[in-house]
């Protein structure tokens, strides 16, 4: 059995969140088939820039707060306990837009890192469709 708590892997700011790499390859509990991070966003901050993932899918389980999530241009609201698909090089975002600090977990099939995005810099979060 393999076992960590999320404070034992070394927290990394990037654009607009704070991210743990919890299991990916050669880091936390390396999972051979997925990969898996606590995404931590502040109140008003947006997951930037756009990115995709064209070689797997991400599912994200809200924790808490609340925010929006943009899809392929497509916005939706998300709180606490939502769950959210990112399909095979869906183009997507998350934004806070509550008062308290987001926390989201994320899993990727097959396991992914950082290196393996593709970020759409073209892409604004606000040029979405809410539906």
């Amino acid at each position: 059995m393999k076992l960590l708590h999320e404070t034992d892997v070394p927290e990394k700011a990037v654009p607009g969140r704070f991210l743990r790499w919890v299991s990916t390859e050669g880091a936390g509990l390396d999972a051979e088939y997925l990969s898996c991070c606590v995404m931590r966003v502040m109140p008003g901050e947006t997951v930037s820039p756009a990115h995709s993932h064209p070689g797997g899918e991400e599912l994200l389980y809200f924790v808490h707060g609340e925010g929006k999530v943009f899809v392929d241009g497509e916005i939706r609201s998300v709180r606490a306990g939502s769950l959210v698909l990112f399909t095979k090089g869906c183009i997507h975002m998350v934004r806070n837009s509550g008062k308290e600090e987001m926390k989201v977990v994320c899993f990727f099939a097959p396991r992914t890192n950082l290196s393996e995005y593709v970020f759409h810099k073209e892409v604004d979060f606000d040029s979405g469709t809410e539906a």
